[in-house]
This record gives C-alpha cells, structure tokens and sequence, in this order.
C-alpha cells in the first residue's frame, strides 16, 4: 500500500512535531513515533511517499 503525504500534511507534521517539542524535550518525537504506528497499522507493506520534505534534526 503507497500512502502519499502532501506538502500542507507534510508542513502540518512539522510543525507539530516542534509545537510539542517545545511543550516537552521528546514529546515531538513521540508525536511522530504515535503517527507513524498509526499509519504502521494500516497494512503491511506500506510506503510513505513524502513531498518536498525537508530534513528535520532531532
């Protein structure tokens, strides 16, 4: 199963991952770590197709 994330979903993860982040130090993490479990469920194998992601540094 191919799962695409658009670029406005995309922004939307990252700038979600640094709102919490900056509620708690690896909060931003685990936001991400719960979202991608999430999309893990939906059914094996699965690629994430990203557009226009930019690196994130942890």
């Amino acid at each position: 199963m191919k799962i695409r994330i658009s670029s406005a979903a995309n922004q939307d993860l990252i700038e979600g991952y640094y709102f919490y982040e900056n509620q708690k130090e690896n909060l931003g993490s685990y936001f991400l770590d719960s979202l991608y479990s999430d999309i893990d469920s939906f059914a094996y194998p699965v690629l994430l197709i990203f557009f226009d992601f930019p690196t994130i540094m942890f």
